[in-house]
């Protein structure tokens, strides 16, 4: 069986039942079973989430992405510092990147106000941190790889020459 389609299958959607994914894949429920569960405990598999349409609730949380600037020293890397950020629970993801900045965060909170705080009371002072920038998220069109509306949303008049 490939790992890799039984990976792209469960990314699609974790809710499929073995037997689903046994069809799929032409493969015995018992082969898919182990194979998940080699996964799991190979640490490839990490979890299981639901893509949530944060707007769709009554209480939508504010999130934003952050961009962080460090200085590293001898005895301070990289992941010494990821250490330290990824133990926020406002922290929904955490990523060292290439490009302008050294590690972006995407952070989530109840208010602007209390992110706001957050990146400057908790992110901010850590000592390597050298700048942060906070993008807030003003919409969401896809997370996870869904897409989120019906795709009507367009109310323009079309226009023919």
């Amino acid at each position: 069986m490939d790992r890799r389609e039984l990976l792209e299958l469960l990314r699609e959607n974790a809710r499929y039942s073995t037997a689903d994914l046994a069809r799929q894949l032409g493969a015995d429920e018992e082969a898919v079973e182990t194979a998940i569960a080699e996964l799991e405990a190979e640490g490839v598999i990490r979890g299981y989430k639901a893509v949530v349409d944060v707007e769709q609730l009554d209480d939508t949380p504010v999130r934003a992405f952050v961009e962080c600037n460090v200085a590293l020293d001898r005895e301070t890397g990289y992941g010494d510092i990821a250490q330290r950020l990824v133990k926020f629970d406002e922290v929904r993801s955490l990523r060292l990147v290439s490009g302008d900045y050294d590690f972006a965060l995407e952070v989530e909170d109840d208010s602007m106000g209390a992110l706001s705080r957050f990146v400057s009371e908790q992110v901010a002072p850590v000592p390597e941190v050298t700048q942060t920038v906070t993008h807030f998220i003003m919409t969401s069109y896809k997370e996870g790889g869904i897409e989120f509306g019906d795709g009507d949303d367009d109310d323009r008049l079309s226009v023919t020459p």
